[in-house]
Protein backbone atom coordinates (compact mmCIF):
# COMPACT_ATOMS: atom_id res chain seq x y z
CA UNK A 1 0.00 0.00 0.00
CA UNK A 2 1.34 3.47 -0.97
CA UNK A 3 2.59 5.82 1.87
CA UNK A 4 0.67 9.05 2.52
CA UNK A 5 3.72 10.98 0.98
CA UNK A 6 3.68 9.26 -2.17
CA UNK A 7 0.03 10.16 -2.80
CA UNK A 8 0.81 13.71 -1.77
CA UNK A 9 4.03 13.83 -4.36
CA UNK A 10 2.45 11.67 -7.13
CA UNK A 11 -0.39 13.63 -7.58
CA UNK A 12 1.84 17.25 -7.60
CA UNK A 13 4.57 15.13 -10.03
CA UNK A 14 1.79 15.07 -12.45
CA UNK A 15 0.64 18.71 -12.06
CA UNK A 16 4.25 19.68 -13.11
CA UNK A 17 4.51 17.05 -15.86
CA UNK A 18 1.41 18.18 -17.54
CA UNK A 19 2.30 21.97 -16.96
CA UNK A 20 5.68 20.97 -18.30
CA UNK A 21 4.03 19.23 -21.91
CA UNK A 22 1.36 22.21 -22.14
CA UNK A 23 4.13 24.56 -22.19
CA UNK A 24 6.35 23.21 -24.53
CA UNK A 25 4.91 24.61 -28.09
CA UNK A 26 5.85 28.12 -26.47
CA UNK A 27 9.28 27.25 -25.30
CA UNK A 28 9.70 25.56 -29.18
CA UNK A 29 8.59 28.49 -30.25
CA UNK A 30 10.55 30.52 -28.55
CA UNK A 31 13.86 28.57 -29.49
CA UNK A 32 12.91 29.10 -33.00
CA UNK A 33 12.66 32.55 -32.79
CA UNK A 34 16.38 32.63 -31.09
CA UNK A 35 17.59 30.23 -33.35
CA UNK A 36 16.99 32.56 -36.87
CA UNK A 37 18.03 36.10 -34.60
CA UNK A 38 21.39 34.47 -32.93
CA UNK A 39 21.54 32.70 -37.10
CA UNK A 40 21.44 35.81 -38.83
CA UNK A 41 23.70 37.85 -35.36
CA UNK A 42 26.46 35.60 -36.33
CA UNK A 43 26.36 36.23 -40.19
CA UNK A 44 26.73 39.65 -39.77
CA UNK A 45 29.22 39.07 -37.36
CA UNK A 46 31.53 36.88 -39.15
CA UNK A 47 30.98 39.17 -42.39
CA UNK A 48 32.15 42.42 -40.16
CA UNK A 49 34.99 40.00 -38.27
CA UNK A 50 33.57 40.38 -35.01
CA UNK A 51 32.22 37.78 -32.14
CA UNK A 52 29.13 37.32 -31.63
CA UNK A 53 28.96 38.97 -27.94
CA UNK A 54 29.88 42.21 -29.82
CA UNK A 55 26.29 42.64 -30.97
CA UNK A 56 24.33 40.98 -28.16
CA UNK A 57 26.03 43.33 -25.62
CA UNK A 58 25.38 46.38 -27.37
CA UNK A 59 23.03 49.83 -27.13
CA UNK A 60 21.03 49.38 -23.88
CA UNK A 61 22.49 46.65 -22.80
CA UNK A 62 26.07 48.27 -22.55
CA UNK A 63 24.48 49.98 -18.99
CA UNK A 64 22.91 47.16 -17.66
CA UNK A 65 26.16 45.66 -17.55
CA UNK A 66 27.63 48.77 -16.31
CA UNK A 67 25.39 48.98 -13.60
CA UNK A 68 26.03 45.22 -12.37
CA UNK A 69 29.48 45.51 -12.58
CA UNK A 70 30.21 48.67 -10.77
CA UNK A 71 26.79 50.19 -9.50
CA UNK A 72 24.95 53.32 -10.25
CA UNK A 73 26.79 56.71 -10.60
CA UNK A 74 26.06 59.06 -7.90
CA UNK A 75 24.75 61.87 -9.51
CA UNK A 76 23.41 63.47 -12.65
CA UNK A 77 26.14 64.24 -15.31
CA UNK A 78 26.44 68.15 -16.76
CA UNK A 79 24.97 68.85 -20.07
CA UNK A 80 22.74 67.16 -22.84
CA UNK A 81 22.65 64.51 -25.24
CA UNK A 82 25.28 61.82 -24.98
CA UNK A 83 28.32 63.22 -23.01
CA UNK A 84 24.86 63.69 -20.15
CA UNK A 85 24.32 60.37 -20.45
CA UNK A 86 24.37 58.36 -17.11
CA UNK A 87 23.27 55.13 -15.57
CA UNK A 88 21.26 56.25 -13.85
CA UNK A 89 18.21 56.23 -16.25
CA UNK A 90 17.93 52.54 -16.28
CA UNK A 91 15.77 50.55 -13.70
CA UNK A 92 17.51 48.01 -11.39
CA UNK A 93 16.22 44.60 -11.68
CA UNK A 94 17.75 43.23 -14.62
CA UNK A 95 21.43 44.48 -13.57
CA UNK A 96 20.56 42.99 -10.25
CA UNK A 97 19.97 39.51 -11.12
CA UNK A 98 23.29 39.60 -13.83
CA UNK A 99 25.16 40.50 -10.09
CA UNK A 100 23.45 37.47 -8.76
CA UNK A 101 24.31 35.51 -11.47
CA UNK A 102 27.87 36.36 -11.58
CA UNK A 103 28.82 35.63 -7.99
CA UNK A 104 26.68 32.10 -8.03
CA UNK A 105 28.26 30.91 -11.68
CA UNK A 106 31.47 33.04 -12.04
CA UNK A 107 30.63 33.65 -15.24
CA UNK A 108 31.82 37.32 -16.65
CA UNK A 109 28.99 40.13 -16.92
CA UNK A 110 27.97 40.04 -20.15
CA UNK A 111 27.31 36.39 -19.85
CA UNK A 112 25.52 36.54 -17.03
CA UNK A 113 23.56 38.82 -18.69
CA UNK A 114 22.65 37.03 -21.81
CA UNK A 115 22.28 33.90 -19.50
CA UNK A 116 19.39 36.09 -17.14
CA UNK A 117 17.90 37.25 -20.34
CA UNK A 118 17.70 34.17 -22.02
CA UNK A 119 15.98 32.49 -19.35
CA UNK A 120 13.58 35.56 -18.43
CA UNK A 121 12.74 35.17 -22.58
CA UNK A 122 11.85 31.70 -21.72
CA UNK A 123 9.79 32.43 -18.92
CA UNK A 124 7.65 35.33 -20.88
CA UNK A 125 6.67 32.18 -23.74
CA UNK A 126 5.56 30.11 -21.24
CA UNK A 127 3.76 33.38 -19.38
CA UNK A 128 2.22 34.74 -22.50
CA UNK A 129 1.03 31.36 -23.20
CA UNK A 130 -0.69 30.61 -20.40
CA UNK A 131 -2.25 33.93 -20.02
CA UNK A 132 -3.98 33.55 -23.57
CA UNK A 133 -4.66 30.44 -22.99
CA UNK A 134 -6.18 30.84 -19.77
CA UNK A 135 -8.91 33.17 -21.80
CA UNK A 136 -9.17 31.67 -25.27
CA UNK A 137 -7.12 28.24 -25.48
CA UNK A 138 -4.50 26.43 -26.79
CA UNK A 139 -4.74 27.61 -30.18
CA UNK A 140 -4.83 31.39 -29.78
CA UNK A 141 -2.33 31.03 -27.33
CA UNK A 142 0.37 29.54 -29.27
CA UNK A 143 -0.68 31.98 -32.06
CA UNK A 144 -0.31 34.83 -30.03
CA UNK A 145 3.32 33.50 -28.63
CA UNK A 146 4.45 33.49 -32.67
CA UNK A 147 3.37 36.80 -32.68
CA UNK A 148 5.11 37.78 -29.93
CA UNK A 149 8.57 35.77 -30.33
CA UNK A 150 8.67 36.91 -34.21
CA UNK A 151 7.62 40.64 -34.00
CA UNK A 152 9.57 43.36 -35.76
CA UNK A 153 11.73 44.11 -32.35
CA UNK A 154 11.94 40.57 -31.10
CA UNK A 155 15.63 41.45 -31.51
CA UNK A 156 15.89 42.56 -27.80
CA UNK A 157 14.65 39.00 -26.53
CA UNK A 158 18.89 38.31 -27.38
CA UNK A 159 20.07 41.34 -26.44
CA UNK A 160 20.64 42.33 -22.60
CA UNK A 161 17.55 44.21 -22.67
CA UNK A 162 14.61 43.71 -20.42
CA UNK A 163 12.40 43.15 -22.16
CA UNK A 164 12.17 39.28 -21.30
CA UNK A 165 11.26 40.19 -17.68
CA UNK A 166 8.93 42.59 -18.01
CA UNK A 167 6.95 40.36 -20.24
CA UNK A 168 7.02 37.38 -17.68
CA UNK A 169 6.19 39.60 -14.83
CA UNK A 170 3.05 41.31 -16.74
CA UNK A 171 1.87 38.05 -18.01
CA UNK A 172 1.91 36.28 -14.17
CA UNK A 173 0.28 39.08 -12.75
CA UNK A 174 -2.48 39.26 -15.13
CA UNK A 175 -3.21 35.62 -14.79
CA UNK A 176 -3.14 35.81 -11.09
CA UNK A 177 -5.13 38.53 -11.22
CA UNK A 178 -8.02 36.55 -13.65
CA UNK A 179 -7.80 33.86 -11.12
CA UNK A 180 -7.65 36.01 -7.85
CA UNK A 181 -4.06 35.19 -5.98
CA UNK A 182 -3.87 38.71 -5.37
CA UNK A 183 -1.07 38.35 -3.08
CA UNK A 184 1.05 36.81 -6.03
CA UNK A 185 -0.25 39.04 -8.62
CA UNK A 186 0.94 42.45 -6.46
CA UNK A 187 4.48 40.68 -5.86
CA UNK A 188 4.91 40.13 -9.81
CA UNK A 189 3.59 43.73 -10.69
CA UNK A 190 6.11 44.75 -8.13
CA UNK A 191 9.15 42.82 -9.31
CA UNK A 192 7.67 44.35 -12.85
CA UNK A 193 7.73 47.81 -11.95
CA UNK A 194 11.63 47.73 -10.84
CA UNK A 195 12.33 46.47 -14.42
CA UNK A 196 11.83 49.24 -16.57
CA UNK A 197 9.20 52.61 -16.50
CA UNK A 198 6.77 51.05 -18.64
CA UNK A 199 6.42 48.43 -17.26
CA UNK A 200 4.55 50.50 -14.30
CA UNK A 201 1.75 50.20 -16.21
CA UNK A 202 0.73 46.95 -14.79
CA UNK A 203 -0.20 49.05 -11.81
CA UNK A 204 -3.30 50.07 -14.21
CA UNK A 205 -4.78 46.43 -14.45
CA UNK A 206 -4.23 45.74 -10.59
CA UNK A 207 -6.02 48.37 -9.76
CA UNK A 208 -8.63 47.59 -11.96
CA UNK A 209 -9.07 44.09 -11.41
CA UNK A 210 -8.72 45.24 -7.21
CA UNK A 211 -12.06 47.52 -7.80
CA UNK A 212 -14.09 45.12 -9.98
CA UNK A 213 -13.18 42.31 -7.03
CA UNK A 214 -14.57 44.90 -4.24
CA UNK A 215 -17.33 46.10 -6.22
CA UNK A 216 -18.45 42.50 -6.95
CA UNK A 217 -17.22 40.32 -3.92
CA UNK A 218 -16.70 42.83 -1.70
CA UNK A 219 -12.97 41.33 -1.58
CA UNK A 220 -10.40 43.31 0.24
CA UNK A 221 -7.75 41.42 -0.27
CA UNK A 222 -7.90 42.22 -3.92
CA UNK A 223 -6.52 45.40 -2.64
CA UNK A 224 -3.07 43.66 -1.92
CA UNK A 225 -2.34 43.39 -5.79
CA UNK A 226 -3.09 47.19 -5.63
CA UNK A 227 -0.63 47.80 -2.59
CA UNK A 228 1.79 45.84 -3.50
CA UNK A 229 2.46 46.67 -7.24
CA UNK A 230 3.94 50.07 -7.03
CA UNK A 231 6.75 48.52 -4.60
CA UNK A 232 9.56 47.58 -7.14
CA UNK A 233 9.61 51.48 -8.33
CA UNK A 234 8.96 53.30 -4.93
CA UNK A 235 12.24 51.03 -3.86
CA UNK A 236 14.02 52.27 -6.54
CA UNK A 237 13.08 55.59 -6.32
CA UNK A 238 13.52 55.12 -2.17
CA UNK A 239 17.47 53.87 -3.13
CA UNK A 240 17.77 56.82 -5.60
CA UNK A 241 16.99 59.32 -3.05
CA UNK A 242 19.33 57.37 -0.59
CA UNK A 243 22.36 56.86 -3.01
CA UNK A 244 22.17 60.78 -4.85
CA UNK A 245 20.01 62.57 -2.70
CA UNK A 246 17.14 63.33 -4.96
CA UNK A 247 14.34 60.51 -6.11
CA UNK A 248 14.13 62.09 -9.35
CA UNK A 249 17.59 60.99 -10.55
CA UNK A 250 16.39 58.39 -12.81
CA UNK A 251 13.63 61.13 -14.87
CA UNK A 252 16.59 64.14 -15.05
CA UNK A 253 19.48 61.70 -16.18
CA UNK A 254 16.88 60.37 -18.96
CA UNK A 255 16.04 63.99 -19.77
CA UNK A 256 19.42 65.27 -19.77
CA UNK A 257 20.62 61.82 -21.62
CA UNK A 258 17.96 60.63 -23.80
CA UNK A 259 14.34 62.15 -23.72
CA UNK A 260 15.17 65.73 -24.35
CA UNK A 261 12.43 67.34 -25.86
CA UNK A 262 8.70 68.22 -25.31
CA UNK A 263 6.89 65.38 -23.82
CA UNK A 264 3.88 64.45 -25.58
CA UNK A 265 5.62 64.89 -29.00
CA UNK A 266 7.31 61.42 -30.03
CA UNK A 267 4.63 60.08 -32.27
CA UNK A 268 4.02 63.22 -34.08
CA UNK A 269 7.94 63.40 -34.33
CA UNK A 270 8.52 60.09 -35.94
CA UNK A 271 5.20 60.85 -39.10
CA UNK A 272 6.85 64.25 -39.53
CA UNK A 273 10.29 62.70 -40.01
CA UNK A 274 9.06 59.73 -42.41
CA UNK A 275 7.25 62.43 -44.72
CA UNK A 276 10.81 64.37 -44.30
CA UNK A 277 13.38 61.57 -44.93
CA UNK A 278 11.25 58.35 -46.17
CA UNK A 279 13.40 55.39 -46.09
CA UNK A 280 16.56 57.24 -44.91
CA UNK A 281 15.35 57.29 -41.68
CA UNK A 282 14.66 53.86 -40.44
CA UNK A 283 14.11 54.49 -36.87
CA UNK A 284 10.68 57.31 -37.88
CA UNK A 285 9.79 54.48 -40.66
CA UNK A 286 9.86 51.57 -37.87
CA UNK A 287 7.35 53.98 -35.73
CA UNK A 288 5.30 54.70 -37.80
CA UNK A 289 4.51 51.80 -39.01
CA UNK A 290 3.92 50.47 -35.64
CA UNK A 291 1.28 53.12 -35.09
CA UNK A 292 -0.55 52.04 -38.19
CA UNK A 293 -0.71 48.55 -36.92
CA UNK A 294 -1.53 49.46 -33.17
CA UNK A 295 -4.50 51.35 -35.37
CA UNK A 296 -5.77 48.37 -37.02
CA UNK A 297 -5.67 46.13 -33.52
CA UNK A 298 -7.21 49.28 -32.10
CA UNK A 299 -10.22 48.03 -34.34
CA UNK A 300 -10.42 44.72 -33.25
CA UNK A 301 -9.62 45.19 -30.12
CA UNK A 302 -13.38 46.67 -30.47
CA UNK A 303 -15.48 44.07 -31.48
CA UNK A 304 -13.39 41.03 -29.45
CA UNK A 305 -13.52 42.90 -25.71
CA UNK A 306 -10.87 41.06 -24.67
CA UNK A 307 -10.12 40.82 -20.53
CA UNK A 308 -10.63 44.60 -18.71
CA UNK A 309 -7.41 44.20 -17.45
CA UNK A 310 -5.53 43.36 -20.86
CA UNK A 311 -7.05 46.29 -22.25
CA UNK A 312 -6.09 48.24 -19.14
CA UNK A 313 -2.75 47.52 -19.67
CA UNK A 314 -1.52 47.65 -23.28
CA UNK A 315 -3.58 51.22 -22.84
CA UNK A 316 -1.37 52.47 -20.23
CA UNK A 317 1.34 50.88 -22.10
CA UNK A 318 0.55 53.08 -25.38
CA UNK A 319 0.52 55.79 -22.94
CA UNK A 320 3.89 56.23 -21.92
CA UNK A 321 4.57 56.01 -25.27
CA UNK A 322 2.80 58.68 -26.51
CA UNK A 323 4.20 60.97 -23.02
CA UNK A 324 7.53 60.20 -24.35
CA UNK A 325 9.46 62.93 -26.60
CA UNK A 326 11.26 60.04 -28.15
CA UNK A 327 9.85 56.78 -27.73
CA UNK A 328 6.70 56.59 -29.63
CA UNK A 329 4.43 54.28 -30.27
CA UNK A 330 7.69 51.78 -31.55
CA UNK A 331 8.58 48.00 -31.90
CA UNK A 332 9.87 47.73 -29.04
CA UNK A 333 7.04 49.36 -27.27
CA UNK A 334 4.40 47.09 -28.84
CA UNK A 335 6.39 44.17 -27.19
CA UNK A 336 5.94 45.24 -23.54
CA UNK A 337 1.99 46.11 -24.90
CA UNK A 338 1.96 42.25 -25.85
CA UNK A 339 -2.02 41.39 -24.88
CA UNK A 340 -2.47 43.66 -28.39
CA UNK A 341 -0.73 40.22 -30.40
CA UNK A 342 -3.39 38.09 -28.05
CA UNK A 343 -5.84 40.57 -30.08
CA UNK A 344 -4.46 39.49 -33.49
CA UNK A 345 -4.42 35.93 -32.39
CA UNK A 346 -8.10 35.85 -32.17
CA UNK A 347 -9.48 38.00 -34.10
CA UNK A 348 -7.91 37.24 -37.66
CA UNK A 349 -8.19 34.21 -39.79
CA UNK A 350 -5.88 31.77 -40.47
CA UNK A 351 -5.15 33.38 -44.19
CA UNK A 352 -4.84 36.47 -42.69
CA UNK A 353 -2.93 35.24 -39.80
CA UNK A 354 -0.05 33.21 -41.55
CA UNK A 355 0.64 36.70 -43.50
CA UNK A 356 0.48 38.67 -40.75
CA UNK A 357 3.13 36.28 -39.42
CA UNK A 358 5.20 36.18 -42.37
CA UNK A 359 5.69 39.69 -42.62
CA UNK A 360 6.50 40.39 -39.06
CA UNK A 361 9.72 37.49 -39.29
CA UNK A 362 10.71 39.23 -42.06
CA UNK A 363 10.43 43.09 -40.43
CA UNK A 364 12.11 40.73 -37.61
CA UNK A 365 15.23 39.71 -39.55
CA UNK A 366 15.47 43.41 -41.43
CA UNK A 367 15.22 45.18 -38.17
CA UNK A 368 18.03 42.46 -36.46
CA UNK A 369 20.49 43.14 -38.84
CA UNK A 370 19.90 46.61 -38.79
CA UNK A 371 20.43 46.82 -34.78
CA UNK A 372 23.72 45.66 -36.13
CA UNK A 373 24.60 49.31 -37.77
CA UNK A 374 23.08 52.92 -36.98
CA UNK A 375 20.33 52.53 -38.56
CA UNK A 376 18.12 51.27 -36.82
CA UNK A 377 18.42 51.08 -32.66
CA UNK A 378 16.92 48.72 -30.83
Amino acid sequence: MPSTTTLLVTPRRDVVRAVAMASAPALAIYAASRLVVLALLAIVAKIHHHALGHYLTRWDSHWYIQIARHGYAHGVARGHGTTAQVNLGFFPLLPTLMRITHWFTGLSFPASGELVTFLAGAAAAVGVWWMVRDHYGDGVATRATVLVFFSPAAVVFSLVYSEGLVIALAALTMLALRRHRWILAGAAAALATACDPVACAIIVPCAVAAYGAWRSDRDARAWWALALAPAGISAFFLYLWIHTGSPFSWYLAQRTGWQAGPMGTGVFYAVYRVFDYGWHDLNSLAKTAALLATVGIVVLWRRLRPPLTWSAYAAAVLLFGFLSPIVGISPRLLLRGFPLFAIVAAGVTRQRFIVIVTLSALAMCALTVASTTIAWTP
